[in-house]
């Protein structure tokens, strides 16, 4: 009988050779298309993914062998889990295999927008050398709001203690997690005292655009505003003109509302040059949580959970 198991994004070999030793046949397909995916999906026993593949209805009923579905990393909105689990299929993913790596980037990003890190490089590759316009903003002292309190969320606030800064949390789904580093916050302490925010969330119709125009504008004081989750947590316009108007002091967007540049039609187009070229702005490409040791922690808490190792 068959147990192929279908990878369908790049994982580090540690993964590939333990199914292997656990006598499954593995189809290591990075690049593999949805199409593609619904045709090889049929006699697979395992599937794993990370964010390019939506394992839908249509996949499911097709993959008549499926017994479980690996997701390496955080975040399980591409997968139908509530039908897949209809079917007996056994769904689990490994956020805890990347929270370090998306803390530390969470980190490093605000420390590079508030002491001018990316900006003053570039300037200098133009043979500018500029310090009163690049003075920097203390992290000491500020007030930094995580929304969002789970795996990366936590982790991030574990990060920046011994930053002496304040550390409001807020879950809609999660209390008493409060600590003496940690406040557990409303969302209007978090308006009121908040001068950096974070977003933590996956993405779901409750969290959709959850930065937009009236989110912005509900701070009592322009806010350093950080997204390191779901680039559909925040409406490009509406954090665009916010940036304009001075309603946000600046962004650390680790990933965008549409990530395919292929796609980008010319108003998207648009508005990732303004971001590239705005000063007050850091954006890189969807690589928080993508760290090397992740790629091996995420395989292997992946396995764990399937109870392979």
């Amino acid at each position: 009988m068959s147990r192929k198991v279908l990878i369908t994004a790049k994982t580090h070999p540690y993964l590939i050779e333990k199914l292997e030793d656990k006598g499954y046949e593995v189809i290591y397909r990075p690049a593999i298309t949805y199409d593609e995916v619904y045709h090889e999906v049929k006699d697979c026993v395992g599937l794993i993914v990370t964010t390019r593949i939506w394992v839908d209805k249509q996949i499911i009923d097709q993959a008549t062998s499926l017994e479980w579905i690996g997701r390496l990393g955080s975040g399980m909105e591409l997968i139908d889990v509530a039908y897949a689990e209809e079917q007996g299929i056994h769904c689990v993913s490994s956020p805890e295999g990347n929270r370090d790596a998306v803390g530390e980037q969470a980190v490093g990003m605000l420390l590079c927008l508030l002491n001018n890190v990316l900006k003053s490089n570039l300037e200098l590759r133009e043979g500018i050398w500029e310090r009163d316009g690049n003075r920097a903003w203390e992290l000491n002292g500020k007030t930094v709001a995580i929304i969002g309190y789970g795996n990366t969320g936590s982790t991030f606030a574990h990060k920046l203690q011994g930053f002496d800064v304040n550390i409001l949390a807020y879950d809609k789904y999660k209390k008493g997690f409060g600590t003496a580093a940690v406040k557990e916050a409303t969302m209007e302490e978090i308006f009121r005292e908040a001068d950096v925010v974070s977003l933590h969330l996956p993405l779901t119709e409750e969290t959709k655009y959850l930065g937009n125009a009236a989110f912005f504008a509900s701070f009592a004081r322009p806010v350093w505003f950080m997204n390191m989750a779901r680039g559909k947590l925040v409406n490009n316009r509406d954090l665009i003109a916010a940036l304009e108007n001075g309603v946000l002091a600046g962004a650390c967007l680790d990933v965008l509302e549409n990530e395919k540049l292929g796609t980008y039609n010319e108003e998207e187009k648009a508005q990732l040059a303004w971001l590239l070229k705005a000063t007050n702005v850091v954006v890189t490409p969807h690589i928080a949580g993508y760290s090397h040791e992740a790629s091996i922690k995420m395989a292997r808490i992946v396995l764990e959970k399937l109870n392979m190792l």
